[in-house]
């Protein structure tokens, strides 16, 4: 009966030494995923784009670097993934903002939401988003002041710009902005305290 329970661990021990081998074997090649997210097959690139989400931390140096130096289409698909890791891909912040400077409004846009998506963890991204509050495109001007929002108390350096921008016109994106970085509840009347000087 020992030698029966003994075999059976035995078993069991190489079992899972075996299924660890092949989970070792089948790690996530970043650099085949991202070809692939590159490519022109749009369900292999959704597939790669799956497998980068689930990899998380690990492949976003890969994907700030294809933010840096892609095409306009890869940089796009390079933010758009970043948007999905969420907080996870916090230490792509800084190239991210670094994009809000861009040409592009397209690709604009789609930074300022993986900066949103984010939160808090995009707090390196503040005064780029605070510039990016002037932006031409509309689009962008939204996005950038959800972003700051959703990173409540993190984006306090932004309030100087906010408040400007709500002495010029009505804009309640940016009331709810300045309610959620204060730490106010929805609906909290809005005061903006003196005026702050014009930045050159």
């Amino acid at each position: 009966m020992m030698r029966s329970g003994s075999a059976v661990l035995g078993c069991f021990a190489l079992a899972v030494a075996f299924s660890a081998c092949r989970a070792k074997e089948k790690e996530p090649d970043v650099g085949q995923l991202l070809a692939e997210l590159r490519g022109t097959d749009p369900q292999a690139s959704g597939r790669a784009r799956l497998e980068l989400l689930k990899l998380g931390e690990p492949a976003v140096p890969a994907l700030s670097e294809m933010l840096r130096s892609g095409t306009p289409a890869e940089r796009i698909a390079a933010a758009n993934t970043l948007w999905g890791m969420g907080q996870r891909a916090g230490a792509a912040a800084p190239d991210l903002a670094l994009a809000l400077a861009e040409p592009d409004a397209v690709l604009r846009v789609a930074v300022a939401m993986a900066l949103e998506n984010m939160g808090e963890a995009a707090a390196p991204a503040v005064p780029a988003l605070a510039r990016a509050l002037s932006d031409r495109d509309v689009r962008v001007r939204q996005a950038a002041v959800k972003a700051l929002g959703a990173m409540g108390p993190a984006a306090h350096d932004a309030l100087p710009a906010l408040t400007r921008k709500l002495r010029r016109e009505s804009w309640p994106e940016a009331e709810e902005a300045v309610r959620r970085i204060r730490g106010q509840k929805p609906g909290t009347p809005v005061e903006l305290g003196p005026a702050e000087p014009e930045q050159p």
